[in-house]
């Protein structure tokens, strides 16, 4: 499958932790595309595992997602993005600037994204914050379109997203 992605659009990645969003993200767009709320962390707290440094992340996030919008640049939003209110924050960023905002859910069983999370030696979560953005996300999937993301894309396993090609419009 081949995902057809203004060039400059904002494309929102969901899943839980352990989905594959940062590999997908890695693997099809540029690092400078790629706005993540882990290496944001970094960039504020030297750590990109540091909790603490979340508020900050996502200002320094929506900062440069605004700039980036407003120059016409393709911007792929990499965090778990499975809560309304955070996806609004995102949305209006991408109104304000005129530009297009499409959604990248990364559905894929929940055990799968425990196995994965649990052979981290990086960034181990707590297996009931996996429970719970998972569960977010799942609830999340037929409110995506209403919210404002169109197109709305799904994938619903590893293979699935192993196969899907991203190409800029």
């Amino acid at each position: 499958m081949i995902l057809h992605v203004p060039g400059n659009a904002m494309l929102v990645l969901v899943g839980p932790s352990g989905a594959g969003k940062s590999t997908f993200a890695a693997r099809n767009f540029l690092p400078t595309q790629i706005l993540s709320s882990d290496a944001m962390r970094a960039v504020v707290a030297d750590d990109p595992n540091d909790q603490s440094a979340t508020d900050a992340a996502f200002s320094l996030l929506h900062v440069a997602l605004g700039l980036r919008l407003a120059g016409g640049r393709l911007s792929v939003v990499d965090a778990t993005n499975v809560e309304d209110w955070a996806r609004r924050n995102l949305l209006a960023i991408a109104r304000r600037q005129g530009r297009p905002a499409s959604a990248l859910v990364f559905a894929l069983p929940l055990e799968t994204c425990l196995e994965r999370n649990a052979g981290r030696a990086d960034r181990r979560l707590p297996e009931r914050a996996i429970r719970r953005q998972h569960r977010l996300m799942v609830r999340s999937l037929g409110s995506l379109a209403a919210e404002g993301f169109d197109p709305v894309w799904t994938l619903e396993s590893p293979r699935q997203a192993n196969a899907v090609r991203v190409k800029s419009v």
